[in-house]
């Protein structure tokens, strides 16, 4: 599996892109991307795992809610994540991540994210059958 991620610009805050052969995939690529709007998802270790459930009613709430459950979870556990595993069926996520705690010097961190929004929000599958996920998240 190849992550295929992108930032893109939106006024002032940043939109995030996963793309993927799969669902799944996509998901994990946005949520590389989020990584990426704080720091180069390089540098981050994958020495520390979280574990992640979600539902909603359609998967464009549930990559809100995905990315939002990590935004809360870096917030709380100083954490950085640089790999995931993630699995959707019905409408329902679950996943692991794994990063490390933020080292200042290290990740040089750019910004802070606030959450992810509706705005530019899409999930859908591709005319080459591959699948996107993307949303703007506020900073």
């Amino acid at each position: 599996m190849t992550l295929r991620w992108e930032l893109f610009p939106h006024e002032a805050d940043v939109g995030v892109r996963g793309r993927g052969a799969t669902l799944a995939e996509a998901f994990a690529g946005a949520a590389t991307a989020l990584t990426a709007v704080i720091c180069d998802p390089a540098k981050v270790g994958a020495g520390e795992a979280a574990h992640f459930a979600c539902a909603a009613p359609d998967d464009e709430l549930l990559l809100v809610d995905w990315l939002n459950a990590l935004i809360y979870a870096m917030a709380t556990r100083r954490l950085l994540f640089s790999r995931f595993a993630v699995d959707i069926a019905d409408h329902r996520l679950s996943a692991t991540a794994w990063g490390e705690p933020v080292d200042v010097a290290r990740h040089q961190p750019a910004a802070e994210i606030k959450g992810a929004s509706y705005c530019e929000l899409a999930v859908r599958q591709e005319p080459d059958g591959s699948w996107l996920a993307q949303c703007v998240v506020d900073v």
